[in-house]
């Protein structure tokens, strides 16, 4: 379901950028950043799209992404309110630790990863398991832009506008059975093209493990994206596939999907294994639930500088909780962090 009328937990519109500054008119020049690997770029879509979002960069898509394209329903600008993400903010500063632990070295890293061809695992408490080539997997769904803010455990947060369709709709399809109870994520294990896999960093346990409570997959607000800034997903921000739950802190929002198990016990995650009194399982951003090294009542918003910190107040749920407070009734936040 498309979300299009304003909501309460949408921004001001004296908030919002002037349209001049985040969209051109003009024809995309060339392929390829400076210095930036060209296999971590994204590729463009349809050519009535390639002037949505000024100063987007890439190669060719492939094919069913292209023809996605074609039927996607646009968001407008002015839903989500405030500022969007410069693009190269979006795919130059990101946290991917499989291409190394630094902001930059996912986009600097992540040329090698292959992403054609893909396949996805669905399988565990399912009716229907399967193996899917990406391509097949995508097509029943229609592609659908969300303009969602992002907010990151460290504080720091963006506004990226995602192409991609709701989890729900994989549900639906895929026909949970009663002992479903949550889903588990994983990403793709490949240390030959994921350098951050070979080095051992912080003594994380390969593959990349993330996870939601069913009814909280099933909320519309929670999607699977497949592009941004109206192009294929860079390598550094998740390609081909990855998950977007925006009233999380974006370590939720899963990258690089291989495996979605519908399990009956709550999974493991990653981080939750690592450090479990600093990452916990739910991962609600809450400015008044404090990280144990830093506060989490404000946030930097990127672009930001010495002289312009562009820091704000954090919103309960990234401003989301109208959409959301209800799947937490009775629930202690503090406690479920």
């Amino acid at each position: 379901m498309l979300i299009k009328l304003p909501r309460p937990s949408d921004c001001k519109a004296s908030e919002i950028t002037p349209e001049s500054i985040y969209f051109s008119r003009r024809t995309l020049l060339g392929a390829g950043l400076a210095g930036v690997a060209l296999g971590a770029l994204p590729r463009l879509g349809a050519a009535a799209e390639v002037s949505r979002y000024a100063d987007v960069e890439g190669g060719a898509a492939p094919g069913w992404f292209s023809d996605k394209l074609v039927s996607t329903r646009w968001q407008a600008v002015t839903v989500s309110g405030e500022a969007i993400t410069p693009f190269k903010d979006a795919t130059h500063y990101n946290n991917f630790y499989e291409f190394g632990p630094d902001k930059g070295d996912p986009a600097a890293n992540a040329g090698g990863l292959k992403t054609e061809p893909w396949s996805l695992v669905v399988d565990g408490e399912v009716a229907k398991p399967g193996r899917y080539a990406l391509e097949d997997f995508i097509k029943p769904y229609q592609l659908e832009e969300r303009i969602y803010r992002l907010r990151c455990v460290e504080a720091w947060s963006m506004v990226i506008p995602w192409l991609g369709f709701p989890l729900a709709q994989v549900l639906k399809q895929v026909e949970p059975t009663s002992k479903a109870r949550y889903i588990r994520f994983e990403t793709l294990e490949d240390p030959k093209s994921m350098p951050g896999q070979r080095s051992g960093f912080a003594l994380i346990n390969w593959p990349y493990v993330e996870g939601l409570r069913l009814d909280e997959a099933m909320n519309p607000l929670a999607i699977l994206a497949v592009g941004m800034y109206g192009r294929e997903l860079p390598n550094q921000n998740g390609a081909p596939l990855r998950l977007v739950v925006p009233w999380k802190y974006g370590f939720k929002s899963i990258k690089s999907i291989v495996r979605i198990s519908l399990v009956a016990e709550q999974p493991q995650t990653t981080w939750q294994g690592l450090a479990p009194d600093e990452y916990g399982f739910y991962a609600n951003v809450n400015p008044t639930v404090d990280h144990p090294r830093w506060t989490q009542a404000r946030e930097r918003r990127l672009p930001s500088g010495l002289f312009s910190p562009n820091v704000r107040d954090t919103l309960m749920f990234n401003g989301y909780a109208d959409e959301v407070a209800s799947l937490y009734t009775g629930l202690d936040l503090r406690k479920n962090y």
